[in-house]
């Protein structure tokens, strides 16, 4: 029996290539996803790849959101670079304003932000991480959405800030029996 109100949306990591390198089909992808999480250029993504994206997605009529990760695109974004909270707050302030920039060009801009790989990671289990992500995201625009790993800090700290949250699950990834995600590797 479905829960009354449950809305479920999903969801797709986009605009992954770099230059000349393209990774995924994401012209496929957008046709059954109702939102994408666009790269901002640190893990993977690139201006021309960024508003390619965004206007595929304006054109497919899917939400759209900055990725933003930590600098490591030899690692996709997925090992952890160390950082100050302060760097951490200008580092995913940065990514943001080139998503906004890149979406209202495309004429489709973002509505909410989610960290990528291990950024994103660190949102759930480090509260100093989840507070420099979710001061970027208010100081940059408020009436962005916070998408975050559901009982991570970052959903406690973003909606205790004021944000509008939504909660996010991995149907392919393991679990541990607090909730957290188990390491890829």
């Amino acid at each position: 029996m479905a829960a009354q109100g449950l809305q479920v949306d999903i969801n797709s990591d986009m605009g992954e290539g770099f230059g000349a390198y393209r990774l995924g089909d994401d012209a496929a992808i957008l046709d059954i996803v109702s939102s994408a999480n666009v790269a901002c250029g640190f893990h993977a993504g690139d201006p021309e790849i960024m508003a390619a994206t965004f206007s595929m997605a304006r054109d497919k009529g899917v939400a759209v959101g900055a990725h933003p990760s930590f600098a490591d695109l030899w690692g996709f974004g997925r090992r952890i670079i160390p950082h100050s909270m302060d760097e951490i707050e200008r580092l995913v302030a940065y990514q943001i304003g080139a998503a906004q920039a890149l979406s209202a060009y495309a004429g489709h801009p973002i509505r909410y932000v989610k960290a990528h790989g291990a950024l994103g990671n660190l949102t759930q289990t480090d509260r100093g991480v989840a507070e420099a992500v979710t001061r970027a995201v208010k100081a940059v625009d408020p009436g962005l959405i916070c998408l975050s790993i559901a009982l991570g800090f970052q959903d406690r700290i973003a909606r205790d800030a004021g944000l509008t949250v939504r909660s996010e699950i991995f149907a392919d990834r393991a679990y541990t029996e607090e909730g957290f995600l188990v390491s890829r590797k």
